[in-house]
């Protein structure tokens, strides 16, 4: 019955829009409570303190909810149809990351996994419980994704999968009914390291290690206050996170675009250009960014990056908009101003 079960649950997250689903226990991932100890105690996780704070759950997803006996694992193609990097020539311009080119992908993921949940209560019958989760909670997502083979980890640390390559969101749902398990899956990457040799940042001290603080996804959305000066030259333009290791994956060629159309890029988050991003208030930013992940980071640390990216520009004619922040009422951003003056000016 289970094995009926769990092949309807796949056909039925299938209809619902997931691009794959897979099953595995809550306690297939015994091997990361030692890869999170090491990387809190090189302080790689820098200022998200959050990931000590809970890493009993983070190291063993069967203590987050005792009762889970399957865990499935479900991925959802965000797959850009162009180039991500190409804007990187565009240096008036500000990149940002593919998946926050539109509407905010929790939104859209936690909706479906609570749509499949409900299906499954009602399969499993009235006793079943679920959990679902999608990011926001201790959840090793990527690693179980492995164990449920979904993909494996490549050397960037992110899940790339045979089918999907690297762009895919993850979901999970918890659940108390004994559902058949998958084979993990294993590694694929060989001896390729195009991802790490693409990181502007030089963030991955060794294959499947990442430094957060040279992370310039880190730099721009978790890290708060000015960032290391021999970093801000590093990050090119880069306003808001960094797809360059997913765009280097090769095993990109076998993705095919993403079917929802939430994800697809809003024609003025493709390469927006930084001279207007720069003078948005607090009003504006919060408008011009409604139903964007990017809303979550707030103006100042948003018009940071922005500023950064002016000062590696080499563009004379954002002389003007950075002079205009450098008394800016928030400390980071008149900071960042008066470094993006001055690189200008030695140019």
């Amino acid at each position: 019955m289970s094995e009926t079960l769990t092949e309807r649950m796949k056909t039925e997250a299938a209809a619902m829009g997931f691009d794959l689903a897979r099953v595995c226990r809550p306690d297939a991932v015994s091997h990361v409570a030692a890869g999170l100890a090491g990387f809190l105690d090189k302080g790689y996780n820098g200022q998200m303190g959050w990931l000590a704070e809970r890493s009993h759950w983070r190291s063993d997803p069967s203590v987050l909810w005792p009762q889970a006996r399957s865990v499935i694992v479900l991925a959802e193609s965000y797959t850009p149809d162009h180039d991500p990097t190409y804007v990187h020539g565009q240096p008036d311009c500000g990149a940002i990351s593919v998946y926050a080119q539109n509407r905010d992908y929790h939104d859209t993921v936690k909706k479906r996994l609570k749509r499949l949940a409900r299906w499954l209560i009602a399969q499993a019958g009235p006793e079943t419980e679920v959990k679902v989760f999608v990011d926001t909670a201790p959840v090793p997502e990527k690693p179980l994704g492995q164990a449920a083979g979904l993909g494996w980890q490549g050397k960037h640390t992110n899940l790339v999968s045979r089918d999907l390559g690297s762009w895919f969101f993850i979901g999970s749902v918890f659940t108390t009914a004994e559902l058949t398990v998958d084979a993990a899956e294993v590694d694929h990457c060989g001896s390729c390291r195009a991802c790490l040799d693409a990181c502007p940042t030089n963030a991955f001290p060794a294959p499947n290690q990442i430094d957060a603080r040279r992370c310039i996804s880190y730099l721009t959305i978790e890290h708060h206050g000015p960032v290391d000066e021999d970093l801000r030259a590093l990050m090119g333009n880069r306003i808001y996170g960094c797809d360059d290791c997913l765009a280097a994956c090769p095993w990109n060629k076998f993705a095919q675009e993403a079917q929802e159309i939430k994800y697809h890029a809003r024609d003025d988050l493709l390469a927006p250009k930084l001279a207007e991003l720069a003078v948005l208030d607090d009003a504006a930013f919060r408008t011009f960014f409604s139903g964007s992940p990017i809303k979550r980071i707030g103006r100042h640390r948003f018009v940071r990056n922005v500023l950064y990216a002016i000062g590696n520009s080499r563009d004379a004619g954002l002389m003007p908009v950075a002079q205009g922040l450098c008394e800016d009422a928030d400390s980071t951003v008149a900071d960042a101003a008066r470094w993006a003056v001055q690189k200008l000016s030695a140019r």
